[in-house]
């Protein structure tokens, strides 16, 4: 693969966060992880070359969407087409825009090396899809933004993304890949995550009201409760104090020590 970017004379874009992965044995590792693909349509975000691509037409999925902004790959990927003919479907334009549920029929996984800059913008829009249409993701992020969404309660990187990904799946990291294994190396390491959707009996709801909850309590996550909630509490008209007694919270204590039933206590306060 590495091959083709020669061919063509790519040159990695930084303003969309391209760092291509050409070693096939960490791709097949990335789709061992999402198997069984056996009949499964598959979303594919910054294919770039198509290195993951391979991967994923080799094993038995239905079909790939190939989501690419970068028109510059879409030569090497119709390379790619051509040689598993009706199994890879291109789209060019922004993931952020596309409804894959629209686009593929069910069961529906994703597997991706996502873009940098905009990968926790498309784990946010997945997460709160409605209904849910994906059966499982795996992902790679930036080692940062993984361990963001997998911490728990005392964790420095416990925070939103971490209480709004676990509300709707059981989340955990795969394996790291180290940067010197992209093309052009990023500063960071990388994490491959799983997430599988709760069942749907067990994913929270009201999504937009623990939005609401998290910001508040994250966004001054250095003070008591009684005093990062306190606006929230103004905007519902809720007394505070009885808001947390509710709830069995101390409202002494600061939100990086709630766990994530704990704010999904909360914001059910806000619903009713």
């Amino acid at each position: 693969m590495s091959g083709v970017m020669r061919q063509y004379g790519f040159v990695a874009n930084k303003r969309l966060g391209q760092h291509f992965l050409f070693d096939q044995n960490i791709t097949d590792k990335i789709v061992l992880y999402a198997r069984p693909l056996d009949g499964v349509s598959v979303a594919e975000i910054g294919p770039g070359p198509g290195g993951l691509t391979r991967s994923l037409l080799q094993a038995e999925t239905e079909q790939v969407l190939a989501i690419e902004m970068d028109e510059r790959f879409l030569p090497p990927l119709g390379d790619i087409a051509r040689a598993y003919p009706n199994r890879l479907i291109l789209h060019h334009g922004d993931a952020v825009k596309v409804d894959i549920s629209k686009r593929l029929t069910a069961p529906i996984k994703i597997i991706a090396n996502l873009p940098y800059n905009v990968s926790t913008q498309l784990l946010t829009g997945w997460l709160t899809a409605k209904p849910l249409f994906w059966s499982q993701a795996v992902l790679m992020f930036q080692k940062e933004v993984a361990d963001r969404i997998t911490a728990g309660p005392g964790d420095k990187s416990y925070g939103r993304l971490a209480v709004l990904a676990q509300s709707v799946c059981i989340c955990r990291q795969a394996f790291d890949i180290p940067a010197r294994a992209f093309t052009p190396p990023p500063k960071v390491d990388s994490t491959v995550i799983v997430l599988n959707p709760l069942p749907e009996r067990e994913r929270f709801k009201a999504l937009d009201k623990l939005g609401e909850v998290t910001q508040a309590a994250f966004g001054q996550r250095r003070k008591m409760l009684r005093r990062s909630l306190k606006s929230i509490a103004l905007k519902y008209e809720l007394d505070l104090d009885i808001w947390l007694s509710e709830t069995q919270i101390n409202p002494a204590v600061r939100p990086e020590s709630l766990n994530v039933l704990h704010f999904r206590h909360l914001a059910k306060g806000l619903s009713n």
